[in-house]
């Protein structure tokens, strides 16, 4: 059986810790080469994962027929581009989250994917750990009845990155909202069975990261140079007349760290992280804490999901349509902050 052969645009930290590893797990996949514009980066991902070609410029991998699929997994500014290119070059594209800087660009990719017929999905690995496909077959089961309200969270006490340019705007294109509020924003979606988000409102601030002594549990960073939000929050409303809020944090005072998701529906409520229901039943209440749950890598399995989707012809597992969504509550929220009004989607 001839392999389905993956190129890799940026091959630092998150190509080398999850795509490349989650790719050559899979029998029929073989990574053919990486390209960064750091040829230092490219040529130590080649000969740690024997990978045989190596390139600075992309465009160059992308006339390579060999391969069919590649990864994205370059800095959020330089997503659009690169995952046009390769939709032009006629490659499936994994990329990386969040889908891009904002969703203007992030609609110019699902577009180019569309007009040149072929799969695109983007890295919200989140749906595939144990605790969420244990959480949504709950859901789909019915278990909860009409789920109304959702409270999504994620939230570090301090974890505001020292590396990369996840404090810069202008590369980023927010904190930790598009960084991590993304993860937890696009499972709840997904739980909730993507009803239409129809308004937002939030509040975005930074009230830690532009200050000089904030203790760093993740590296330090350049209070000088930090020009995102460190706390944002986001309350979204719905067609079908359910509502969504979001909280995300990069530094708060809180106990501790939070990545989670409540769901409240009429039958029943859960939480994913750990996996647990709420429900009344024989006229007493209860909560089922799931237990005994297959380990899931969840960047593999995510990867895995997209080359089946490939050899199937069938729809990922995330689509385009459904990370743009995201982006779009996103750029609500910042928009609603900087007007201080609600905005109509």
């Amino acid at each position: 059986m001839k392999k389905i052969g993956v190129g890799i645009i940026g091959s630092g930290g998150i190509a080398q810790a999850v795509h490349i590893p989650g790719y050559q797990k899979l029998e029929n996949v073989e990574v053919l080469a990486v390209a960064d514009a750091n040829p230092a980066v490219a040529e130590a991902a080649a000969t740690k994962f024997n990978i045989p070609h190596r390139f600075t410029d992309y465009l160059q991998m992308l006339e390579m027929p060999e391969i069919q699929v590649v990864s994205v997994c370059t800095p959020n500014y330089l997503h659009r581009d690169a995952t046009i290119a390769a939709c032009k070059a006629g490659k499936h594209v994994l990329c990386e989250k969040p889908i891009a800087m904002n969703a203007k660009e992030g609609r110019e990719m699902v577009e180019a994917a569309r007009a040149n017929k072929v799969k695109f999905t983007v890295g919200y690995n989140q749906r595939c750990t144990k605790e969420a496909i244990a959480i949504k077959k709950f859901v789909d089961d019915g278990l909860l009845g009409e789920v109304y309200y959702a409270r999504a969270q994620a939230l570090r006490r301090r974890g505001i990155p020292g590396w990369g340019v996840f404090t810069q705007k202008d590369k980023q294109g927010g904190g930790p909202l598009i960084d991590i509020g993304v993860h937890i924003l696009d499972l709840t979606l997904y739980l909730m069975g993507h009803p239409k988000p129809v308004s937002v409102s939030g509040m975005a601030c930074a009230k830690f990261g532009p200050r000089e002594g904030v203790l760093g549990l993740m590296g330090q960073w350049d209070p000088k140079t930090f020009t995102v939000e460190d706390f944002a929050v986001g309350l979204v409303k719905f067609e079908n007349g359910a509502a969504l809020c979001l909280e995300s944090s990069f530094c708060a005072n809180i106990e501790k760290d939070v990545m989670d998701t409540t769901l409240l529906g009429t039958n029943g409520g859960a939480s994913v992280f750990p996996p647990t229901i709420m429900r009344e039943e024989s006229g007493a209440l209860t909560v089922s804490h799931i237990t005994s749950l297959r380990d899931i890598q969840s960047h593999g399995e995510n990867i895995r999901r997209f080359i089946q989707a490939i050899v199937d012809d069938t729809e990922p597992l995330v689509t385009g349509e459904q990370a743009l969504m995201v982006a779009e509550i996103i750029d609500a929220i910042y928009e609603s902050q900087e007007t201080g009004k609600e905005v109509r989607l």
